[in-house]
């Protein structure tokens, strides 16, 4: 049985830099595909950035871009989601989602496992 769980969410001031984790087990393959993507209240789910399964490969939606850096530790089963230069428009809930394929993409209906997602708030 696949589970994704996040963690590592929580508040932080306009400016500063959290770090999300997301570890993933169950999986047959060595090798899955992971996106990250948030929701804040009243907005649609927003994909924000992901990574190939072998790691060469990152996406970034233009929100983030420059100021968000996702990266992977197969052995540990592990995605991070360094968030710098936070601003309170980042304020959401995360979630992580697998997907039994390697390619990296932010489009929600290829993954099939997801996260319960975390809370992170951006305020001062």
């Amino acid at each position: 049985q696949v589970q994704v769980v996040e963690s590592g969410g929580g508040s932080v001031q306009p400016g500063g830099s959290l770090r999300i984790s997301c570890v993933v087990s169950g999986f047959t393959r060595d090798s899955y595909a992971i996106g990250w993507f948030r929701q804040a209240p009243g907005k649609e789910r927003e994909g924000i950035s992901s990574i190939s399964g072998d790691g060469d490969t990152t996406n970034y939606a233009d929100s983030v871009r420059g100021r968000f850096t996702i990266s992977r530790d197969n052995d540990a089963n592990t995605v991070y989601l360094q968030m710098n230069s936070m601003k309170p428009e980042d304020t959401a809930v995360y979630y992580c989602a697998a997907g039994q394929f390697t390619l990296a993409t932010m489009n929600p209906d290829m993954y099939d496992y997801w996260g319960q997602g975390t809370q992170v708030t951006v305020s001062s």
